[in-house]
C-alpha cells in the first residue's frame, strides 16, 4: 500500500510529495495514521540547514515533528499493558531517547547525550499518511475525542513554552507583584501567554511582539499588557512598561523568538535577580552583558521542548478546557507554499496540516 509524503532531498530545496510504501512498523512500534501534523518554523530551517550540524540527515527525509492520528496497527512485541489498539487518538512524543544515558533515566529524554533523535529530524516524521513510531514514544489522549489539528501543535509549540514557564516558576520569579514578559508571539508564544497566567500565580503578563495582529492574540489569550517592540530602543520599551506596570524592569522573561536582537533587549529590562529563559532559536550566537549579570545576579537559561510527563501535563490541561488554540489548517499540496509563508513570519499562531 502507498501513501503520500513530503520528502526532502537536499538542503536548501522545496519538498518533494511523492507516494512511497507505507512503513510495516518493527515488533515494538505501532502505525501511526496520521490526523495532523503541526507546521513549525523549525521546519523550515530544517530544510534550510540550520540543524544540519546538530542532527545531520539521511535523505530523503520526511520532516514534521508535531504529530497526531489513531492507531492504525501494533506491532508483535507491543504489550497488552501498553493500553494502544487500533483506533485510538494519539500524539506523539517527539524527544526519543536511547534510554542509557543521565538525561533519559531522569525523564528528560529531548536532552539524550546518547544516540537518541527526534521525530522529523532523522526518523520519518509525520509530513506523510502514516508514520511508525516504538510504543513508548505514543501517548493516548485523554479526555475523549479531540480535533486532530489542535492536539499536534501541543506536542511542540504548547509544550516547549510550558516546559519554560514552569522553569521560571521554579525559580520563584512568578507570583504576585511580580511583571513576566513572553516575547515573541509566534506558535510558541500564543500558548506561553496561557501558561503565564496558568502558572503565574497573579504575575502581571506582558507580551511582546512586532506585529500588531499577534499582539491581538496575546491579549485574547490573556497577556495583561502588550508592546509592540518594533523601531524601538530598550529605553523606550522601558517608557512603555512604565506606563503600563507602574515599573521600568521586569521580573522574568520568556523569550520564545530567540533572535540576536531580543536576547539583547530581554537584558536591558531586566530586574535584579531576574531571570531569562530562552525557547526560540532565530539565531546563533548571542552577546549579554556580564558585568550586568554578575552585578545584579541575573540568570539565563536555555529550555529544550519538554518530557513525556510535561506533555502529559498539557493533554490534561487541553482536555480539560484550559488551553486556547490559534490553529488555521491547511492542505498537504500546500505545504512549501506555507513553509515560505512561516519564514517570513506571515503565520499568525500555528499551522496544521489535516490529512484525510
Amino acid at each position: 500500500m502507498l501513501m503520500r509524503a513530503a520528502r526532502m532531498y537536499g538542503y536548501h530545496e522545496p519538498l518533494r510529495l511523492e507516494e512511497i510504501p507505507v512503513p510495516t512498523p518493527e515488533p515494538d512500534e505501532v502505525l501511526v495514521k496520521v490526523s495532523a501534523a503541526g507546521m513549525c518554523r523549525s521546519d523550515y530551517q530544517l530544510i534550510e540547514g540550520y540543524f544540519e550540524q546538530a542532527a545531520p540527515l539521511e535523505f530523503p527525509a520526511v520532516p514534521g515533528h508535531e504529530v497526531a492520528g489513531r492507531v492504525a496497527a501494533t506491532g508483535s512485541a507491543v504489550p497488552r499493558s501498553a493500553g494502544l489498539s487500533e483506533g485510538d487518538q494519539v500524539v506523539v512524543n517527539p524527544g526519543w531517547g536511547d534510554g542509557t544515558c543521565r538525561q533519559c533515566h531522569e525523564g528528560n529524554e529531548q536532552l539524550c547525550t546518547g544516540s537518541g533523535g527526534w521525530i522529523g529530524f532523522g526518523p520519518p516524521g509525520g509530513f506523510a499518511d502514516y508514520v511508525a513510531v516504538p510504543r513508548r514514544h505514543l501517548i493516548r489522549v485523554p479526555g475523549g475525542d479531540q480535533k486532530a489539528e489542535h492536539l499536534a501543535p501541543l506536542t511542540d509549540a504548547g509544550l516547549t513554552p510550558y516546559r519554560g514557564v514552569k522553569k521560571l516558576r521554579a525559580g520563584g520569579k512568578l507570583g504576585p507583584g511580580r511583571t513576566v514578559v513572553v516575547a515573541g508571539i509566534g506558535g510558541l508564544g500564543s500558548y506561553a501567554v496561557q501558561y503565564a497566567k496558568l502558572l503565574g500565580g497573579g504575575a502581571t503578563v506582558v507580551a511582546f511582539s512586532r506585529t500588531d495582529e499577534k499582539l491581538a492574540l496575546a491579549r485574547r489569550n490573556g497577556a495583561d499588557h502588550t508592546v509592540n517592540t518594533r523601531d524601538l530602543k530598550p529605553g523606550q520599551v522601558q517608557d512603555e512598561l512604565e506606563a503600563l506596570t507602574g515599573r521600568r524592569t521586569v521580573d522574568a522573561i520568556l523569550d520564545c523568538a530567540g533572535a540576536p536582537a531580543s536576547i539583547t533587549l530581554d537584558f536591558e529590562i531586566l530586574a535584579a535577580e531576574g531571570v531569562v529563559v530562552s525557547v526560540g532559536l532565530m539565531g546563533t550566537k548571542v552577546e549579554v552583558p556580564l558585568n550586568v549579570i554578575v552585578g545584579t545576579e541575573l540568570s539565563y537559561f536555555g529550555s529544550f521542548w519538554g518530557n513525556y510527563n510535561d506533555l502529559t501535563e498539557v493533554l490534561a490541561l487541553a482536555a480539560a478546557g484550559r488551553i486556547q488554540h490559534s490553529v488555521t489548517t491547511v492542505t498537504f499540496e500546500d505545504i512549501n507554499d506555507n513553509l515560505q509563508a512561516l519564514a517570513r513570519g506571515d503565520v499568525v499562531g500555528r499551522q496544521a496540516i489535516v490529512f484525510a
